[in-house]
């Protein structure tokens, strides 16, 4: 059975693609046979990034592992579509990553509850803290899980209910401000106080970086860098990113794919 791996929040700029990207990508570089599935069925930005990947590798002559890529049409039957490739997609990788839109949909809603792994990036910020929890607007206490906690909840039901399984779930700190300790430090302790009542790991995500946004258009990131694939000039930020990166893949318990990319004069 593949492993799925779903990355959500009910928030957008949370940074779901980007860690979606990175995550499919390292897994590629480790050997693994990764299939993807993007159900922001309007932006579709892991799937432009995929596109955008073989078309910058064919005009360059170079090679770089390409997912198997499995689209979903909108429409009425979204849900029932996802689960068409969703077979197909098991059949035919060790990992399926899938990407979901910053808002609660139906087809969202079936993904979560077939996940192995549950990644939620969430920006340095109580707003972004909103989704998961709710404080106290007078002493900033934590006071209740919020809407997103409730999805994953209650997907973690319909899962146990079905296989008796339990899925992981790993809140990753993303985009963390170089500054404003005091608000961090709040932060990281309502962060703490939730996960020990609802239940996630904590983990670190990417910084925001220029790299992460550089790389992009050419349908790249720091683990496809290397003496052949170099479409931008190299610097600190590049092995900086690669460390972050490898940082990622152990918090999601994906080690063993975290020492595999290509080594670029470094």
């Amino acid at each position: 059975m593949a492993s799925v791996i779903v990355v959500g929040n009910e928030k957008g700029g949370a940074g779901k693609s980007t860690i979606a990207i990175h995550t499919a990508v390292a897994l590629l570089h480790g050997g693994a046979r990764v299939a993807t599935i993007d159900l922001d069925l309007r932006q579709q930005s892991m799937a432009h990034f995929f596109a955008n990947r073989r078309a910058w590798l064919a005009a360059n002559g170079v090679q770089a592992p390409m997912p198997a890529e499995f689209a979903v049409a909108q429409g009425d039957d979204a849900a029932a579509r996802f689960e068409a490739a969703f077979a197909q997609a098991s059949a035919a990788a060790d990992f399926i990553l899938i990407d979901t839109p910053g808002s609660d949909t139906a087809v969202s809603r079936v993904a979560h509850a077939r996940a192995d792994l549950i990644v939620t990036p969430m920006n340095d910020s109580f707003v972004d803290f909103d989704m998961l929890g709710v404080v106290d607007p007078v002493t900033l206490e934590l006071t209740r899980h919020s809407l997103y906690s409730d999805t994953v909840w209650d997907c973690r039901k319909q899962r146990a209910a079905v296989d008796r399984k339990r899925i992981d779930w790993v809140v990753l700190r993303n985009r963390l401000a170089p500054t404003e300790a005091r608000n961090r430090k709040r932060l990281d302790e309502r962060v703490q106080a939730l996960s020990r009542k609802v239940g996630f790991r904590i983990g670190p995500g990417l910084r925001d970086r220029v790299i992460y946004r550089e790389l992009f258009p050419f349908g790249l990131t720091v683990a496809d860098l290397s003496p052949t694939i170099r479409p931008v000039a190299m610097s600190l930020q590049h092995v900086a990113a690669r460390q972050e990166l490898r940082a990622l893949m152990s918090a999601l318990g994906l080690s063993g794919f975290a020492e595999v990319a290509p080594i670029a004069a470094e």
